[in-house]
């Protein structure tokens, strides 16, 4: 079991990028506050020993992804739908920000995982590979892919 300041050093730290990347998943504030908390709970009773900090990261991204998929994947959640996922964005957000989010979020979630990564975490496509499992060469295709599919959604050469 981990020390509370080390507990407390890995929420300052990550708490924000689990929560990004569960809303990117789940698209649920209520979801993605039960994986919050399952994901610094698996963290406070691993034993795992981190080489440095980027592999600490990869960790809590990994098991992020992983407790998404679970979720998506239960069947309670396969049987209902989220009131949120009816409701609008916030209204203060600018429009042509809502517009790339909407398109974001709107495809699939292999495509959405990458973009994530690489632009919302500034994550490189090697370390994509190895976060996600998957050849270094597939991340750079569904990265070319995903923003084609932006630029289609977003109508044009203006977005990059």
């Amino acid at each position: 079991m981990r020390s509370e300041q080390e507990v407390n050093r890995a929420v300052d730290r990550y708490a924000d990028l689990i929560r990004r990347l569960c809303m990117i998943y789940l698209k649920n504030e209520a979801d993605t506050e039960d994986i919050f908390q399952t994901v610094f709970l698996k963290y406070v009773l691993s034993s795992v020993s981190f080489e440095n900090e980027e592999h600490e990261k990869a960790w809590f991204v990994r098991v992020t992804i992983n407790a998404c998929k679970d979720l998506l994947k239960s069947f309670f959640r396969s049987r209902t739908t989220s009131l949120e996922v009816l409701m609008e964005l916030p209204a203060e957000m600018p429009e042509e920000h809502r517009e790339v989010l909407d398109a974001v979020l709107s495809l699939p979630r292999k495509y959405r995982e990458v973009i994530y990564l690489h632009y919302y975490e500034g994550c490189s496509a090697p370390q994509i590979s190895r976060i996600l499992g998957k050849n270094v060469n597939t991340i750079y295709t569904l990265l070319t892919r995903s923003k084609h599919m932006l630029r289609e959604k977003l109508g044009g050469e203006g977005y990059e």
